[in-house]
């Protein structure tokens, strides 16, 4: 999968040490992301993301380096809930929401599922910001669904329906042409 500035695919062995510094060992990515806290790269045990099915690397297209991850957390039969986690040093430079449109698309158009879900820790108004740039609406709410970094923790749920997603990129095609002009 590709994007204006992104390559959106396979976790590779040689990921490692970007992996390390952009995801498991920046504790700002911890605060909204949940992965483990890495405290060095030599004890780091990588091989466990490699065999996770559908985690897919967010690469830079310039570079190829692995600046994130993007992921389906948990996938039902016409649903699934995804992830994502980037970099701190990536943030603010519209990088997820680019990545989260592409993988919408997967999602809805290569893997016929019919709703996608996210979620966010309340305060974490950046990952808000960008399941609405990608059409998300809000679904729920749940208070304390588990302990993460020795706090229950509460998640707030987005959601988005393909129809809905499918509107909104033809919206977006055709608002892209009539700039184009």
């Amino acid at each position: 999968m590709q994007t204006v500035r992104l390559l959106i695919d396979t976790l590779r062995q040689t990921d490692k040490a970007d992996y390390f510094q952009n995801i498991s060992h920046d504790r700002k990515v911890l605060q909204t992301f949940v992965c483990n806290y890495e405290e060095n790269m030599e004890s780091f045990d990588f091989s466990r993301n490699l065999s996770i099915p559908d985690l897919f690397a967010i690469r830079l297209k310039e570079t190829g380096k692995l600046i994130g991850i993007i992921l389906i957390c948990e996938k039902k039969e016409t649903s699934c809930e995804i992830g994502y986690g980037i970099g701190s040093a990536y943030w603010d430079k519209g990088y997820v929401t680019e990545a989260t449109e592409r993988f919408l698309e997967y999602c809805f158009c290569e893997r016929g599922l019919e709703t996608v879900y996210a979620s966010y820790f309340p305060g974490n108004e950046a990952s808000k910001r960008v399941m609405e740039k990608c059409g998300m609406t809000y679904s729920h709410y749940v208070e304390k669904e588990f302990t993460y970094l020795g706090m229950e923790r509460d998640l707030i749920y987005y959601a988005i329906k393909r129809e809905d997603f499918l509107k909104n990129r033809k919206r977006k095609m055709t608002f892209q042409r009539t700039a184009d002009r």
